[in-house]
């Protein structure tokens, strides 16, 4: 598929699911918000679902950022930092390409994301390869698959 978006997997079609969309004329990233409401316990890793999938050309990929009102005000965090979705990831065989935000809450109570809120932002980017770049793996399958 030519150029990029964002499209809703399988599993979340008829859940009214929000295709992500920019605020602004000026916003670098794409609000995406939790496919349902989730619990995050303290201290704890939880993954959240978007009930999306991303589409894009072969040398991009979709960075996923936390929104920073959930950072500065609710004390979440990313778990891996930010999150990295490969174009090749699109459809895989595993989960459909779904994209799935794992927070950290470094907080001592559970905090709740509600079903629409949105729970981060995702910058498409193009990436560049070195010169003698050998890279002919084909993925597999979903979260983590590469380099297996």
């Amino acid at each position: 598929m030519a150029g990029r978006g964002f499209e809703i997997i399988t599993a979340y079609e008829g859940c009214d699911i929000h295709l992500p969309v920019r605020k602004t004329a000026k916003s670098a990233g794409y609000d995406l918000e939790a496919a349902e409401t989730t619990v995050l316990a303290p201290h704890a890793v939880t993954v959240v679902p978007t009930g999306l999938k991303a589409f894009m050309e072969d040398d991009e990929y979709l960075s996923i950022f936390i929104r920073s009102s959930l950072a500065f005000k609710k004390g979440l965090m990313l778990a891996n930092s930010t999150g990295i979705v490969d174009s090749d990831y699109y459809n895989n065989a595993d989960n459909e390409g779904h994209i799935m935000i794992a927070y950290y809450n470094t907080n001592d109570q559970a905090y709740t994301l509600e079903k629409g809120e949105r729970i981060g932002q995702g910058i498409f980017m193009k990436y560049l390869t070195v010169n003698d770049d050998a890279a002919s793996g084909i993925r597999t399958g979903g979260i983590g698959s590469t380099g297996k």
